[in-house]
């Protein structure tokens, strides 16, 4: 017997929407409004898993070039938080990325002169409902051209308006989307309580191999402190 030789299985949100409503126990999208409603689970459940933890394909990387005496800048819209972030100096084989520490708010309300200037050491991420900026200090000065690189965990697309566009997820969390929009639905639509409680712990199963295999597998290295007396 011969494979098919391919390996682009995907769903698009109609088809995803159908296979949750059919998981509810052969129930059909019939209205324009099921589908509307559906979409709105929908979008909720990516709203819950950004609170659940990180999810690899949404690490993006970007930067800042630095104004000499600037502390405050703008980064994306939809950035949920950033995850690592260095301070970049010169191009090519001149450029070297300088670690900046994460300090918290109250750390940087405590700065005595937060107009100091030279190259910056320390960054506040400020995590605004809309607009997220970063405060770094001390505040670029003019003796090199500086370039704020980091490491953002973004939002998960919408699902959009249409039914045609696929989901913003990676082919190993499709069935884990599928389970969770069931379950969602299973709270909005007469379902009987039984099969809302199996539905949860399908859905909890799922995320959580879906989860447990994306992560990073690199080998972790533990160095031990040394401590003077």
């Amino acid at each position: 017997m011969t494979t098919s030789g391919t390996a682009s299985f995907n769903l698009d949100l109609a088809e995803i929407a159908e296979e949750a409503w059919e998981r509810l126990g052969g129930m059909e999208i019939r209205t324009g409004y099921d589908l509307r409603t559906t979409r709105r689970s929908l979008n909720l459940l990516t709203v819950e898993w950004a609170n659940r933890g990180i999810h690899l394909w949404t690490i993006e990387q970007g930067s800042v070039a630095l104004v000499p005496g600037q502390i405050n800048y703008t980064i994306p819209a939809d950035t949920i938080d950033l995850l690592d972030h260095v301070i970049r100096t010169g191009t090519g084989q001149n450029q070297t990325d300088i670690n900046i520490s994460r300090i918290s708010n109250s750390t940087y309300s405590t700065i005595p002169n937060k107009n100091a200037t030279g190259r910056p050491i320390q960054v506040w991420i400020d995590r605004q409902r809309d607009n997220p900026e970063i405060n770094v200090w001390p505040t670029p000065d003019e003796s090199q051209d500086y370039t704020f690189v980091y490491w953002r965990l973004r939002r998960i697309q919408d699902a959009g308006t249409g039914g045609t566009k696929t989901m913003d997820i990676p082919f190993r969390f499709l069935n884990c989307m599928v389970a969770g929009l069931a379950y969602y639905l299973s709270m909005k639509l007469p379902v009987e309580p039984q099969r809302r409680m199996e539905l949860k712990a399908d859905y909890e199963q799922q995320l959580q191999m879906a989860q447990d295999e994306d992560r990073v597998k690199a080998p972790m290295r533990l160095v031990p402190r040394q401590s003077y007396v």
